[in-house]
């Protein structure tokens, strides 16, 4: 078995592996995991930083265009206001220059840093430790300005006034403190939320201070008050994250529903609009220079730029949908993907883009083994069947409920299954006449539907997924129906987030919801082997054209290969990003991986597996 880290990742510098043959499409405003900290240079370039300490910069239409890896030991991270510098902190503070991703200053070491900022001017760097220590360095030439000895209590949140004259700092004990930074005087002490403070932020003529807090507010102090001017009582439970907009006109306030508030007088309560659509939990927001554009970023590596005054978005992956890729096969084999809603299909061999009369809003997809058929699942009702080698519109085959989850053909491509998630039906349609044959009812025994198969004889159907309920005490099933009867064949308490099937009919295979690979003999159900897998969930998982491999990818950012007659792992790399799906080439020769980018890549399978 081979191993393969990102750090030695030939992905670096942007230089393809050696297996890479062909990258399809651009990569769109998304990163590789949880996103820390953005910012927007003055040439309008946003800058994100993420967990695995990757650095990437995006033009305004929300495509990367710079990328640097840093470092992954790094717990927090602050951008200057002008976006030109970075500092993280673990156990010291560095700070790195943006537009190049270099290492420019490392301080001095100290208790566990907690929370990080950077005065307006980034001249000045604060930094707050697990013990309640606050100290302020100068960048230029590391020089410690001022230090305030630890109160035993960790910091959680620390901002500097524009002016630079005032140092706000809230610790975990739910205090907030503001320290004149010149003398290092105590001006005010608040007693700020009964429950944890996660943000602080000044208005940009710093006639207030606002604080986020776990208490469904955020509240608005002024220096010369002892108590609050108001408390911004409309959101979530949770108030995550805060900024600013540098001309004053907007407040923006995250929450825990990942809703967006957009303040345009915090002190009056009066409430300009709500961003809806942040597809995960939000832990960071910016505003361009010009105030025009908000950005947000979160977890799962979400990212999405706003038009501010429209509150529509204008770059990113709204939906947090899955890309999902399928195969066509004939003579000019082509590659179709589905990606936050939109259709794209590319000529394998030279990367050409293929018009296609595709659905507004796509949601999944599938093709037929002989390249004849392409089904496009909807956000609504419907499923529109292609045939390929005619011209003339697709057919449209409507579900009870939207979306579309997943699609199937069957090896002649005679039929096609699509699963209805929010009813738990799968129908199944004859691609010929175009109407529906049969539609199984809960058709995983009563759990969520995250895969369906065709077998290869073409008489049964596996269905499987998770139960979050938990009933009899299980994590989900695979149930195999069969079909000419409309019976269930056997069911499998066994939750599953990807199925498969084996070419030659012989075994289903089952990602298990603890990373595991499950083999069940086909004609009873009896469990064969299980395979190891990574830590966290497994996003696809297919068979090799020849029956010998498996595929997986998933949240470890890596691809694996097992060898099925033995069980062994045969190969793990680690990709430039998480992979959603994967699929091979009729021949096997190619495997295409899905990023959660927008992009895809062709893989030579042979050179991928050579240790």
């Amino acid at each position: 078995m081979a191993v393969f880290s990102l750090t030695d990742s030939p992905w670096e510098n942007g230089l393809r592996p050696p297996y890479v043959e062909r990258v399809y499409g651009t990569a769109e405003l998304r990163a590789g995991s949880d996103v820390l900290a953005v910012a927007f240079d003055a040439a309008g370039t946003l800058w994100s930083i993420e967990e695995e300490g990757v650095l990437r910069g995006w033009s305004s239409q929300g495509r990367q265009q710079q990328r640097y890896y840093l470092s992954d030991l790094i717990t927090v991270w602050s951008f200057s206001a002008d976006g030109s510098w970075l500092a993280g902190g673990n156990d010291e503070l560095a700070v790195w220059q943006v537009g190049r991703g270099d290492t420019v200053r490392q301080l001095a070491r100290g208790n566990w840093i907690t929370a990080v900022g950077w005065d307006w001017q980034g001249r000045r760097l604060v930094c707050g430790r697990e013990d309640g220590g606050v100290e302020i360095w100068q960048v230029c030439d590391g020089r410690l300005v001022r230090h305030w000895p630890g109160t035993g209590t960790p910091v959680a949140a620390v901002a500097f006034s524009p002016d630079g004259r005032w140092l706000a700092v809230a610790g975990e004990d739910r205090h907030i403190r503001v320290w004149e930074t010149s003398s290092g005087k105590l001006q005010v002490e608040w007693l700020g939320h009964p429950d944890r403070i996660a943000a602080l932020v000044w208005s940009p003529q710093g006639h207030w201070l606002i604080s986020a807090g776990w208490d469904s507010s955020a509240r608005v102090w002024r220096l010369d008050a002892s108590d609050p001017l108001m408390l911004l009582n409309s959101h979530a439970e949770q108030v995550v994250a805060l900024a600013y907009s540098p001309d004053g006109r907007y407040l923006a306030c995250a929450d825990s529903d990942n809703l967006i508030h957009l303040w345009s007088d915090p002190e009056r309560a009066v409430l300009a609009r709500v961003l809806q659509g942040h597809p995960d939990e939000i832990r960071c927001l910016t505003f361009s220079p010009d105030g025009r554009r908000l950005a947000s970023g979160g977890a799962g590596g979400a990212l999405l730029l706003w038009d501010v005054d429209s509150g529509t978005v204008a770059a990113g992956n709204r939906q947090g949908l899955r890309h999902r890729l399928a195969y066509v096969a004939g003579g000019c084999p082509r590659l179709a993907s589905v990606f936050a809603g939109q259709t794209r299909l590319w000529e394998v061999a030279t990367g050409r883009t293929v018009e296609l009369d595709a659905p507004p809003a796509a949601h999944s997809l599938a093709a037929s083994r002989d390249g004849r058929w392409l089904a496009i699942g909807g956000a609504d009702h419907y499923t529109r069947l292609y045939d390929l080698t005619q011209s003339q519109s697709p057919a449209v085959l409507e579900a009870t409920k939207p979306p579309i989850g997943h699609l199937t053909f069957d090896v002649l491509g005679s039929r096609l299954a699509h699963t209805s998630p929010a009813d738990g039906l799968v129908w199944i349609w004859d691609t010929t006449s175009k109407n529906p044959e049969l539609i199984l009812i809960e058709a995983a025994d009563g759990c969520t539907l995250e895969g369906i198969c065709f077998h290869p004889d073409g008489e049964r159907l596996a269905a499987g997924g998770l139960d979050y309920l938990a009933t009899g005490q299980r994590t989900g099933a695979v149930t195999v129906w069969h079909l000419p009867t409309r019976e269930q064949h056997y069911t499998i308490d066994v939750g599953v987030t990807a199925l498969t099937v084996d070419p030659q009919g012989r075994w289903w295979a089952g990602a298990a919801v603890d990373g595991t690979v499950c083999l069940w003999n086909a004609a009873d159900g009896e469990e064969l082997a299980v395979l190891p897998g990574p830590v966290g969930r497994i996003s696809d998982l297919i068979c090799s054209p020849c029956g010998q491999y498996l595929a997986a990818c998933g949240e470890d950012q890596t691809i694996r290969i097992w060898t099925v007659r033995d069980g062994q792992t045969r190969v793990i790399r680690e990709m430039e990003m998480p992979v959603d799906t994967l699929a091979f080439s009729s021949d096997g020769r190619l495997l295409f991986a899905a990023w959660v980018n927008g992009m895809a890549c062709a893989i030579d399978f042979a050179a991928f597996i050579d240790d």
